[in-house]
């Protein structure tokens, strides 16, 4: 069983069948830039950006965003550090605009999106900052929407491991269905009418 808690696992993807693929960023401090960074918690985009663009940190009051190179946040040139809040938009440079999104009110757990045509490296429909907890589910509220589950599947982190619940009943790596349970970097998780795993880089 692999621990996700360590750095060099702070990122992992996560692909749900007929909803998409997610990067996943563990690490409470990530960096925005183009791919020719290689430390540890950076999300690489694919545009005319600098190699370390903007840096995102969560802590206990939230999410803030510091401006490394030009840095526009709704709109306001950033020169320092500024706060984000559900729905904000990022602009880093001339053209890559992102969203900001913190759906559950319960949960620290927010979600890059997307808001421009640029592409992150690997590819993703989202990257989610995962804080304690991150839901999958039909609900308005879940981190990441899946419309037709019939019901809501909770990842969360537990002593440096990543686990799973659910109301329904999980059979995770083809083990015996049970209501919750550990998960590894290449675990496959399936009930009635979902299914999602997980993927290290560099696989």
């Amino acid at each position: 069983m692999h621990g996700l808690g360590a750095p060099a696992n702070d990122s992992f993807m996560l692909w749900i069948d007929a909803v998409g693929g997610f990067w996943v960023c563990l690490a409470d401090t990530v960096t925005l830039g183009q791919p020719t960074c290689a430390e540890p918690g950076h999300i690489a985009i694919l545009a005319d950006i600098s190699t370390r663009h903007a840096q995102i940190r969560r802590d206990a009051e939230g999410y803030t965003i510091e401006a490394l190179r030009p840095l526009r946040v709704n709109g306001t040139l950033v020169t320092a550090v500024a706060y984000l809040t559900d729905g904000s938009i990022l602009q880093l440079g001339e053209n890559v605009r992102l969203r900001f999104r913190r759906p559950h009110p319960l949960s620290g757990t927010a979600r890059l999106e997307f808001a421009s045509f640029h592409r992150s490296q690997p590819a993703c429909d989202a990257v989610l900052l995962m804080a304690e907890s991150c839901v999958l589910g039909p609900q308005r509220h879940s981190h990441v929407i899946c419309r037709h589950w019939p019901h809501e599947v909770v990842l969360y982190r537990h002593r440096g491991q990543l686990y799973c619940r659910s109301t329904a009943a999980l059979s995770i790596d083809g083990a015996q269905p049970s209501h919750r349970g550990p998960l590894s970097l290449n675990s496959h998780v399936q009930a009635e009418g979902l299914s999602f795993s997980l993927e290290s880089f560099g696989q």
